[in-house]
């Protein structure tokens, strides 16, 4: 067995896949959190930059949406794309004084976070995913009711996976 042969059988690029994204999102999941259990702090502290309410409410619903659809693989692409926008927006409007190491050290990490969801939104959330399991489910009854109903919708690919669902 040849070792491309072996990743193939284990899904070794998914098992990446899942680490990976779970790495990717648990620190919007923490932040998120953080953020939400510690609002009053969270809100003067975001005043002192000039963030308003309603944006740090966002930000929340962000880290915490995008980041458990990210980690779950629910919509992981969507997800993915909106967290690579928001760690370029993070480091561009609050992580640009590059005379302080810890800035440039913060600005540096965003753009990487930033590359590994884009990378995960090219990618997909592979098979170890919820979305891998919804989509499965949904084949199997579209299967069993296409024996019954000849007029079964087209399938085609699907947005968030890559994979086939079908269509709305």
């Amino acid at each position: 067995m040849t070792p491309t042969e072996l990743a193939e059988k284990l899904h070794v690029r998914d098992l990446g896949l899942l680490a990976g994204r779970l790495l990717l999102s648990l620190i919007f999941v923490h932040e998120g959190l953080e953020l939400a259990t510690h609002f009053e702090g969270a809100q003067k502290a975001m005043a002192a930059l000039g963030v308003g309410t309603p944006l740090l409410v966002a930000t929340i619903a962000l880290q915490l949406g995008a980041g458990l659809s990210v980690a779950l693989g629910i919509l992981a692409r969507l997800g993915a794309i909106g967290l690579g926008l928001f760690c370029l927006m993070t480091a561009s409007l609050f992580h640009t004084n590059f005379a302080s190491q810890n800035e440039l050290l913060h600005f540096e990490k965003d753009l990487a976070i930033a590359g590994g969801m884009f990378i995960l939104a090219l990618s997909g959330s592979g098979r170890l995913s919820v979305d891998r399991v919804l989509i499965a489910t949904m084949k199997g009854r579209a299967g069993a009711n296409a024996e019954s109903d000849t007029t079964a919708a087209p399938v085609e690919p699907h947005l968030s996976t890559g994979v086939t669902s079908l269509q709305a």
